[in-house]
């Protein structure tokens, strides 16, 4: 099998801004918030100063007792320190467990106790509000990034001690633990290693190819996805300028790329969604932009038609990528201003070759189809090794020959390409939730978000959400769904009313909870 005569040194996370550095010191890193582990940095840094920190942090990590293989739970603020401490736990050897901000402390409370006493690395506003007391007891230290907190050490003190060299852990080891979306339950600790972490790179550097080493790359990933950890290394030690977001408020954006125009745009689907926005922006945020790019999930048409429409570049395109956190990236495909507008949102596209394999397994003996989907299994080299503390949950994802499934269900066509039709725990029999969706988002522009779920005692049920929250026009609704699979009346929300993950998707089996008790009809709003 190709994939795995690939050769693969790992990708030694704790010192990638030392060799970042060392090849492009003045390379600059832009931010739209102050770093709270830094704040006298100030917002425009360059890849010299980004190291000069890890480093520093690292030492105060070990100077607080951190020691190889011990995990480091990081659960603070939202900010792109995040995952600049967990470069720094990285770099003493030790293991970064990264826990979104979003997560509620009952949450966090459950992973530390599967975790087995970790170390937990949090904020002093995060002990007041949010964790629960227990948190003392579930970790074998608790230290502080920013303020104090009493049982607590604060990295603040540490400043000035004795630096100490990086710890060379080997890459078949665990790196990196993230989580899961958590869209189905308590999200799971997917473990990665420097192996698997380096063979995630490979694909996004086939998908950068086209694009020059000068042009400014954009992020707006979820600092605790393991995109973001794999992404940031992928493009410093290209040297690209970086721009690292927190904020994915449209005049916001549009004031920093107005600023520091973007080459390159990668983000979440749901992000690149409510950026459409800046297609018409006077200040023309996007007209620079060379690629755009989103995260492992794919996107509605409509989005990548309207992005692609405000770059001036002369040949622009959008990388869409197929993956989860347990793969990174398996399949993609990419989309020009002239094949995006009639584009099929359901063709996630091909594999990499020598790098990802897939296949379609039939649910009831038929060749899988649109109208017989199958399971969409997998095989790569960035594959993690496994959820911690629950190895026969990872174990029953592997069918009998060693491919790993999904959970989404689909088929692939003649020529090869592969096409997602819904996640299984999802699916409504006789129809594709997933391209529903993208039918209604092409019909009906001032959509921001509609999402199809079961209804409790009848058809789908649609939830919508519209720009600034304007009621639905319900002519042009009942326009739109002509043709379609018979749905239920809709169901407008605010976007903020959605449950969501810490990547912005919106967590369907809770939706369809929230809504069954309620009645459904045309007379909610």
């Amino acid at each position: 099998m190709l994939l795995h005569r690939v050769t693969n040194r790992g990708i030694r996370l704790g010192t990638v801004f030392d060799r970042a550095s060392a090849r492009h010191p003045a390379s600059p890193v832009y931010l739209d918030h102050d770093l709270d582990i830094a704040p006298e940095l100030g917002r425009r840094l360059t890849l010299t100063e980004i190291a000069d920190l890890v480093a520093d942090h690292a030492s105060r990590l070990w100077a607080a007792g951190v020691r190889p293989g011990e995990r480091v739970v990081i659960h603070k603020a939202d900010g792109f320190d995040i995952s600049l401490l967990a470069y720094s736990v990285a770099r003493i050897g030790a293991v970064p467990v990264l826990l979104s901000p979003k997560l509620d402390g009952a949450t966090v409370a459950r992973l530390l106790a599967r975790l087995g006493r970790p170390v937990l690395l949090t904020d002093a506003a995060k002990l007041e509000r949010d964790l629960p007391a227990e948190v003392f007891e579930l970790a074998e230290r608790v230290l502080v990034a920013t303020g104090r907190f009493p049982g607590t050490t604060p990295l603040a003190a540490l400043a000035g001690v004795q630096r100490v060299a990086p710890v060379t852990a080997p890459q078949d080891r665990a790196a990196l633990i993230t989580h899961t979306s958590g869209t189905t339950g308590l999200p799971k600790l997917a473990v990665q290693t420097g192996h698997t972490i380096q063979a995630r790179c490979r694909p996004q550097s086939v998908l950068l190819a086209p694009v020059g080493r000068r042009e400014p790359i954009a992020v707006h990933v979820s600092f605790v996805h393991s995109r973001m950890i794999s992404g940031a290394a992928l493009f410093a030690l290209r040297g690209h300028p970086l721009i690292v977001l927190r904020e994915d408020d449209p005049e916001q954006v549009a004031e920093l790329f107005s600023r520091v125009p973007p080459g390159v745009i990668e983000s979440h689907p749901n992000t690149l969604l409510r950026w459409e926005v800046l297609a018409d922006h006077p200040a023309k945020p996007l007209a620079r932009v060379r690629c755009f790019s989103n995260t492992f999930d794919a996107i509605h048409p409509r989005t990548v038609h309207t992005l692609l429409g405000a770059s001036e570049r002369k040949l622009p395109f959008f990388a869409q990528t197929y993956g989860q956190s347990e793969t990174g990236a398996i399949a993609a495909r990419t989309y020009t201003r002239h094949r995006s507008g009639g584009a099929d949102g359901r063709c996630v596209g091909r594999t990499f070759p020598g790098m990802t394999e897939v296949r379609v397994a039939s649910r009831d003996g038929r060749r899988p189809s649109r109208e017989s989907p199958g399971h969409i299994e997998v095989r790569s080299g960035g594959q993690i090794i496994g959820y911690h503390g629950e190895d026969q949950r990872f174990d029953r994802n592997f069918s009998p020959d060693g491919w790993w499934r999904m959970g989404d269900l689909g088929y692939r066509t003649r020529w090869g390409c592969l096409h997602l039709l819904d996640r299984e725990v999802d699916e409504i029999p006789g129809i594709s939730t997933l391209d529903l969706e993208d039918k209604l988002f092409t019909r009906l522009p001032e959509l921001l978000e509609v999402i199809i779920v079961p209804g409790p005692d009848g058809p789908p049920v649609p939830v919508v959400c519209t720009r600034d929250d304007r009621p639905l026009d319900r002519g042009r609704w009942d326009e739109a769904v002509t043709g379609l699979p018979l749905l239920a009346a809709p169901v407008q929300r605010r976007l903020d009313e959605l449950p969501h993950t810490a990547t912005t998707k919106v967590k369907r089996l809770e939706l369809a909870r929230e809504l069954a008790p309620h009645p459904i009809g045309p007379d909610r709003p």
